[in-house]
């Protein structure tokens, strides 16, 4: 558990820096998770989803969670850069966005699960935010945070 509130700015500047998440809700009281793509608003989150799938409908009007992060490395790459995840929990409303809004996501994809993609679009406004920081563990130090190989203090005999 996080033992201070996060700054929802932070929350929000990390989200944009990502183009997809995971929305989180229940369908007939079992949990799903769904992939979506997302752009931050000012106090709220844009979802665009594949209508085809149907989440929409069970998520609007509803209590949600969204998550977003960082945590898998690119292929190949060091594994050097701190790892964050951000959750967004709010209820989630079906909206139809202004053509300015529709344009920050970007191009459509073609196919969802081999149907034609059909957007649809959910607004949440989060009410609560976490964000959870993983830092790496740099070369020779150990889990305590000290350096293997250094010490404060030495002792010659």
């Amino acid at each position: 558990m996080p033992t201070e509130a996060p700054d929802a700015t932070e929350a929000t500047t990390l989200l944009a820096r990502v183009p997809y998440g995971r929305l989180a809700a229940t369908l007939r009281a079992m949990p799903f998770v769904a992939p979506a793509r997302h752009v931050v608003l000012p106090g709220a989150l844009l979802l665009r989803m594949h209508a085809g799938l149907g989440y929409h409908r069970a998520c609007s009007g509803s209590v949600v969670a969204y998550g977003a992060d960082n945590l898998a490395p690119g292929a190949g790459a060091p594994d050097t850069e701190p790892r964050w995840s951000v959750q967004c929990i709010g209820t989630a409303v079906t909206v139809r966005p202004t053509d300015e809004e529709s344009a920050l996501f970007g191009p459509e994809p073609l196919l969802v699960d081999g149907e034609r993609f059909d957007a649809v679009y959910l607004r949440i406004i989060p009410q609560l935010t976490s964000v959870h920081r993983l830092l790496p563990r740099r070369p020779g130090e150990r889990a305590d945070g000290e350096r293997s190989g250094e010490h404060a203090a030495s002792t010659t005999i």
